[in-house]
């Protein structure tokens, strides 16, 4: 079976519908999927529908921001009870934060003559709060930037001026909303957060405190032996295993729908909790 349990729409920081992501990830042969949009549960519904109508089964998902002491860690949110008021309420929360970082990025972006940004960020987004793609795009628009990789390299990026370091909940309140709302709690791409063994073998331990079930092993196209390290911290730590691409947008091939490679036989894979037989 194919799975993908790591997905972005245009939801939040992806560039296709729902309803395209999952004609996409039929496309690539995926066969269980979670649509996780930062913070945001708005395009589960439709894209539930669409994997139906395909044949394929969709597990509900969510990607959260949240932080461990000052570092900003993100946790993944699968099989959740949409119809829970608490998880409505975080997810909430989420929303209002996200707005107030958007709307000193778009004050920021005001000083170097993107007139209105944080309006023309909201009106590109729709009906959802915009992402930093959304203010890359009116940075191309306004001639700042020849193109979205440009003004993330020069704005958007770590430590430049669209940077705005949000003060997200802690990862433990984050893992109890999830298990709240009868969700899976997994950490996502633990081997992007670029932390000595020693720190990453603290994260998941406190991860696993807090109530974490599962950890992505696979993140899109890795480096040799990250799935095979990341399997020996998540048995030390009775973790499950879960993988997914990451997708954001097509023509990023190393984020591609339906992800490479084998899990380790050695854990268990998340999945097993909604695969049919």
């Amino acid at each position: 079976m194919k799975v993908d349990l790591h997905m972005h729409s245009h939801c939040s920081d992806g560039v296709l519908s729902p309803t395209e992501l999952m004609e996409r990830a039929f496309a690539q042969g995926v066969q269980l999927l979670a649509l996780t949009d930062h913070d945001t549960l708005a395009g589960v519904e439709e894209a539930r529908e669409r994997a139906q109508s395909l044949g394929m089964q969709l597990v509900s998902g969510i990607e959260f921001s949240t932080r461990w002491g000052s570092m900003g860690i993100h946790i993944v949110g699968l099989g959740l009870a949409l119809e829970r008021p608490a998880l409505h309420a975080t997810v909430a929360a989420q929303r209002r934060a996200r707005a107030e970082r958007n709307e000193e990025i778009g004050r920021r972006l005001e000083k170097i003559g993107v007139v209105d940004a944080y309006e023309r960020a909201r009106e590109l987004a729709g009906e959802v709060e915009p992402g930093r793609p959304h203010f890359a795009e009116l940075l191309v628009r306004d001639g700042k930037v020849v193109d979205s990789a440009r003004a993330f390299k020069k704005y958007l990026g770590s430590g430049k001026l669209g940077d705005v370091r949000q003060q997200w909940p802690p990862m433990a309140d984050i893992v109890a909303a999830i298990r709240a709302a009868d969700g899976v709690a997994v950490l996502a791409h633990p081997a992007k957060y670029a932390l000595t063994r020693t720190k990453l073998r603290a994260l998941m331990s406190d991860f696993a405190a807090a109530g974490g079930q599962a950890v992505e092993i696979i993140s899109g196209q890795q480096a040799s032996g990250i799935a095979e390290n990341l399997a020996s911290l998540a048995r030390e730590f009775e973790l499950e295993a879960s993988v997914g691409s990451d997708f954001h947008r097509p023509g990023h091939p190393w984020q591609e729908l339906g992800c490479p490679g084998a899990l380790p036989a050695s854990v268990t894979p998340v999945w097993h909790r909604w695969a049919p037989g």
